[in-house]
């Protein structure tokens, strides 16, 4: 035991052995790390099954996200489907008499056309452009390939079918005719006459 500089030596031990634990027996250490044990696995299990409700809750909410979004996509849909039935519906009603108005049906189908691609632009799908440039196959898809004086070899010459990208993600390649060049104009050698 050591003394401080007042001489109180029996304070610092009798301070020491009050803060040191009795010595426990055996039995007593096996019942506190039992005890201890009980407890952390019953935390544990909480904590197993917290984790699983928050799982399940996860799923639902993803579910639940898709679901909505697919809804209001098909809605929108739902609205451009109504104006082209709309529009084979008018026919109907004329009575059938077999004369159709093709300008009013070109402004109708323009119409719808505006509205569905209104419809698109609010899902960030938006169509990219194609023709005059660089043959791209991250982007393009070319199902032929065609001579063209006006678009150079390995370039897009004609855009069949428009791709679409959602934001910077492409959604459907553009299908294309890529340019092969102008039409070679090689000319074939003459023989010399013979006379």
């Amino acid at each position: 035991m050591s003394q401080d500089q007042n001489g109180n030596g029996k304070e610092t031990a009798s301070a020491e052995s009050a803060a040191a634990p009795p010595p426990a027996t055996p039995e007593d250490r096996f019942a506190a790390l039992t005890a201890e044990r009980d407890e952390i696995k019953d935390r544990m299990l909480r904590i197993a099954a917290e984790f699983e409700n928050w799982k399940k809750r996860a799923r639902k909410e993803q579910t639940d996200a898709v679901a909505q979004a697919r809804e209001s996509v098909l809605k929108d849909v739902l609205e451009v489907a109504d104006n082209l039935e709309r529009a084979t519906g008018a026919q109907a009603q004329a009575g059938g008499n077999g004369i159709v108005d093709g300008a009013a049906v070109v402004k109708g189908v323009n119409l719808v056309l505006r509205l569905f691609q209104q419809k698109l632009e609010r899902y960030e799908v938006r169509p990219f452009e194609t023709t005059g440039q660089p043959f791209d196959p991250r982007v393009h898809e070319a199902i032929s390939r065609v001579e063209s004086a006006e678009v150079p070899a390995g370039s897009v010459a004609m855009e069949l079918q428009k791709g679409y990208r959602v934001g910077e993600r492409l959604l459907r390649p553009a299908l294309v005719s890529v340019s092969t060049g102008p039409k070679s104009t090689t000319a074939k050698p003459t023989k010399p006459s013979e006379g």
